[in-house]
């Protein structure tokens, strides 16, 4: 009988294995028999095919390919209208003190631009308390339960802020690691930023990274907002926009 595919040299067997696709690997082609599925749960596959998709990471590094793999492939922003782009469409628990929010276009009344060109609006606030959040679904959003218990890979959080150079206001971030249950694993909470009334006007990153967090992490809870500091009618208050939540190859 002529010879079969378990006849192949392992290399040979990785190259054609590495031309199908990533989850029909793991559904299908780890079932086919021990040979395949050592080299599904292998690093020498996925190494392969990180550079044949041009996904960099350093060899030393030995932490598991395939998560790697994985994670690049659905790395994106989870924050739904970062900009202001669909009004105040996906942020939920929004507080309107004051007149509320309001979406302008760059710069603004006595604002700067923004320091990537593909942003072009941003949210503003008034003169009483305005917040607004978003509860990304990690599950949902493809992160499996295992990899975030065992893997717990990096979350990233970013935000941009900057006031109007003719007025004072403040502004404040607030991120939570939620359980099924949504109790909270873990929580970054930012000092209270205050922006005096004389000011540059200049957009302003804050981050956070999120690691070695524990199991049961499902949600991902991001809130933010702020007011001015004069009280004056309008929208004075701090600008926000950009804001980003990442998980990390």
């Amino acid at each position: 009988s002529a010879p079969g595919m378990d006849s192949l040299p392992e290399a040979v067997l990785i190259r054609i294995l590495a031309s199908i696709p990533a989850v029909d690997l793991v559904l299908v082609c780890r079932l086919v028999c021990c040979q395949w599925k050592n080299l599904v749960d292998g690093a020498a596959l996925w190494i392969l095919k990180c550079q044949q998709e041009g996904l960099a990471r350093a060899e030393s590094d030995a932490e598991n390919w395939q998560n790697f793999y994985f994670l690049s492939k659905k790395r994106k922003n989870l924050i739904k209208n970062p900009c202001g782009e669909e009004d105040l469409e996906h942020w939920g628990e929004v507080e309107n003190g004051g007149d509320g929010w309001k979406i302008e276009e760059l710069p603004g009344d006595f604002g700067k631009e923004f320091p990537s060109e593909e942003v072009h609006k941003y949210f503003v606030t008034s003169y009483e308390r305005c917040q607004k959040a978003q509860v990304i679904d990690l599950r949902a959003e493809g992160y499996w339960e295992e990899l975030m218990d065992t893997t717990q890979p990096k979350i990233m959080v970013r935000d941009w802020y900057a006031g109007r150079s003719d007025a004072g206001c403040v502004y404040e971030l607030c991120v939570k690691l939620l359980s099924e249950n949504e109790d909270v694993l873990a929580e970054y909470k930012s000092e209270t930023v205050t922006i005096p009334q004389e000011n540059d006007a200049n957009w302003t990153e804050i981050s956070h990274v999120f690691s070695n967090y524990g199991p049961g992490v499902r949600f991902v809870r991001f809130e933010h907002g702020g007011q001015d500091t004069l009280f004056w009618k309008g929208w004075y208050g701090v600008r926000v926009t950009n804001s980003s939540v990442t998980v990390e190859p």
